[in-house]
């Protein structure tokens, strides 16, 4: 989908970091939004500023981990604008644990947005953006969804299953030519709130990595903005590419992911182990 003017955009977790850059950006190109998020203050502050460029923008509260939320959210958007030609499943949450410490409660919850938000929305405005006769779902799982990670294996389930659900989506529209099509976005280190916001668990320090650590090691490590993310995003959008990686670190990542297991995960144990020898 390369001409934006015009058309109607939602977005999930769009009241900060890649939500509320591409809210901004799309609304540059003379598209009208639908935004959604569970933080209201964060949600409200990102549709003043698309108000200020002069599109029409619409804002709701939105848990994506509640499938009939989403459902009643989608059809909202359509009565509120008309039609719908994107989506962009973008909420996520992050958490820290070993498998033997996490608790389920956590990796349910962590599941739930992360994974089934992105079934959830996909599920929800597939049938819209049919209906509008043409379209594009962009889903977003990480460079976790192509590598696996000590104490993010909850966060690596959910990005790998958004890749395989979004890789395997993309195949069915390609050959349905429905006018409808998708991309999975794969972002290094994003300069977002989510490692502040994360759970973590006293496990980690099997790694000597305590919580105020890694936060610490993020913010030093998460080297591209939100803002340079949306472009690039953008940017697959209009090629209709079946993939996208962001920033530096996410393709080094995409590298590492071709060796051969044995060899890419006996390097991630290095790093890991020289990671928690630095300072804060």
């Amino acid at each position: 989908m390369k001409d934006l003017v015009g058309r109607v955009a939602a977005i999930t977790g769009a009241g900060s970091g890649i939500g509320r850059a591409l809210a901004i950006e799309l609304a540059g190109e003379g598209c009208h939004l639908a935004l959604a998020d569970i933080d209201k203050v964060g949600l409200d502050e990102t549709a003043e500023m698309v108000r200020r460029t002069g599109m029409r923008v619409t804002a709701h509260a939105v848990d994506v981990a509640d499938r009939v939320a989403v459902e009643d959210w989608a059809r909202q958007v359509v009565v509120e604008h008309g039609s719908v030609h994107l989506i962009f499943n973008n909420a996520g949450v992050a958490l820290g644990a070993t498998v033997e410490a996490m608790s389920y409660e956590d990796f349910e919850w962590l599941m739930a947005i992360n994974f089934w938000g992105v079934v959830h929305g996909t599920k929800a405005f597939l049938p819209h953006l049919k209906a509008a006769g043409e379209g594009h779902i962009v889903n977003i799982s990480s460079v976790f969804g192509l590598l696996g990670i000590p104490s993010q294996s909850a966060y690596n389930a959910a990005k790998f299953a958004v890749r395989g659900f979004t890789e395997a989506l993309r195949i069915e529209l390609d050959l349905e030519r429905s006018g409808v099509s998708c991309t999975t976005i794969h972002p290094g280190g994003i300069k977002t709130n989510i490692a502040r916001n994360a759970r973590f668990d006293a496990s980690v320090e099997v790694f000597g990595q305590d919580p105020a650590k890694m936060v610490a090691a993020s913010d030093r490590a998460f080297i591209t903005s939100p803002e340079r993310a949306a472009r690039v995003i953008l940017r697959a959008v209009a090629a209709d590419r079946r993939r996208a990686i962001i920033g530096p670190d996410g393709h080094l990542f995409n590298l590492l992911a071709h060796l051969p297991p044995g060899i890419y995960q006996r390097l991630i144990g290095v790093g890991a182990r020289l990671g928690s020898r630095l300072p804060v």
